[in-house]
């Protein structure tokens, strides 16, 4: 069976770092979706990544090398990084962490 570190672009290192914050499979990377499993990585207290995590990620999944991606999809990712602190502004109450799953929960009921 294929681990995260069998995907294109992603070795050993980005699958323990994916593992760190609960995304063990290939099926849980792709229901969470590149950016947002970035984004739980960026706010874990283990690992601070790079955007060339990002980058591999979307390749992982896209099929692309991380360099393509870098080059023709960087401005569309940082934008949905930048919408992502938004929603955390927007959802952050009395002064509680933010989570994903507030997001998610919030969606799925409207």
């Amino acid at each position: 069976m294929k681990t995260i570190k069998d995907l294109p672009g992603l070795g050993e290192k980005s699958e323990q770092v994916l593992l760190s914050v609960g995304i063990d499979s290939i099926q849980a990377l792709r229901q969470l979706g590149a950016v947002h499993a970035f984004i739980k990585v960026k706010k874990s207290n283990s690992t601070k990544p790079s955007m060339n995590l990002l980058y591999a990620l979307v390749g992982a999944l896209e099929g692309h090398h991380w360099l393509s991606v870098a080059k023709t999809q960087k401005a569309e990712l940082l934008m949905l990084l930048e919408e992502y602190e938004e929603f955390e502004q927007l959802f952050k109450t009395n002064d509680e962490p933010f989570t994903l799953e507030q997001v998610i929960n919030s969606a799925k009921h409207k």
